[in-house]
């Protein structure tokens, strides 16, 4: 990418960001109800993809570390009303378990290791059915406050108002965001692309393949888990659906709509997933058989996803190569 391209984007970005900042000011409670929905899709897809798009490993259970993360927030604050122990609970949890399953799961590759984290993922959907008396069973767990940020001697923090937590959900999700820009471009990022383009080469040229998996495993667990304790707090209950495998398919379907091969792809899927959606359920309730062909038109129209046209016309002025930068 040159220096105008690199300018352009920034710019963009920048704007992009303030925007996102100001819409409190201008929008109403649902249209923040439904950015929040789209930043949380946008860090559990950017984790989902540093395992697919950047590793070459396709995970079908990261609704089951989404779980968990979103059952361990919400136990917290019920017994804890501290936002901060929440998420740090959910996230940490969600964390080891992809730990403890990344070591079972990486030892496969390609459908092995896809069917294994399927298997997994709905162990962990089972669990959250039947184990009633932590998970609530199918009742779920309600009446999950919105707690306020709290530092003892230091700070107290209400986030009441929907407002105040979709400034806490928008700063997070940046950060996140900046955190995954920088792995993907490290040391790290790049060995990872290198196990995605030749395991056998990496191997030789002395890369510990497996335990590079495996942190990529986790690290994908970790954002999955980041996104999973975001919500309990928005919605108030966590049910078990959030465990199924459906709800791996968002990501799946995010990502392959923005494109796998650029970072921002996960994040534009995202919008355009929910925003998709939002207009279908307004006109049928077969939204899903809509959104299928949609999803199947698109995929199949821009095989490197939509962000690769936006790279192709916008930033480059439409002299790009019509393969994205694979960065």
């Amino acid at each position: 990418m040159g220096d105008r391209a690199s300018r352009r984007l920034a710019v963009f970005t920048g704007l992009l960001v303030l925007g996102l900042f100001l819409l409190p000011l201008v929008a109403g409670q649902y249209p923040l109800y439904l950015t929040i929905q789209i930043l949380i899709l946008s860090v559990f897809s950017l984790g989902f993809n540093l395992l697919f798009g950047y590793t070459g490993l396709l995970s079908f259970g990261q609704a089951g570390f989404f779980a968990v993360g979103a059952y361990g927030c919400a136990k917290i604050l019920l017994v804890a009303p501290n936002l901060l122990l929440g998420l740090a609970g959910g996230v940490g949890a969600a964390g080891a378990a992809a730990l403890v399953l990344g070591i079972l799961s990486v030892r496969h590759t390609r459908i092995y290791f896809s069917m294994l984290t399927l298997a997994f993922g709905m162990m962990i959907y089972s669990i959250a059915w039947k184990w009633r008396d932590v998970t609530g069973g199918d009742d779920g767990l309600v009446g999950i406050p919105r707690a306020p940020i709290e530092i003892p001697g230091f700070l107290s923090l209400s986030l009441a108002t929907m407002e105040r937590y979709y400034y806490v959900v928008l700063v997070l999700s940046l950060l996140a965001m900046l955190l995954m820009y920088r792995l993907v471009r490290s040391p790290l990022g790049l060995t990872l692309q290198a196990i995605r383009d030749s395991e056998a080469r990496a191997e030789f040229a002395g890369v510990p393949v497996r335990t590079y998996r495996l942190i990529a495993f986790t690290i994908a667990g970790l954002y999955a888990g980041l996104a999973g304790a975001l919500l309990p707090p928005l919605e108030n209950t966590v049910t078990p659906p959030i465990a199924h495998w459906s709800t791996s398919a968002e990501p799946v379907l995010a990502t392959l709509m923005g494109g796998i091969h650029t970072f921002g792809g996960p994040i534009v899927g995202a919008f355009l997933f929910f925003m998709l959606k939002d207009i279908i359920v307004r006109f049928t309730e077969n939204w899903l058989i809509w959104l299928g062909a949609i999803v199947v038109t698109l995929v199949m129209g821009f095989r490197g996803g939509v962000v690769s046209i936006f790279a192709e016309r916008f930033l480059a002025g439409g002299d790009a190569p019509a393969r994205p930068e694979a960065t």
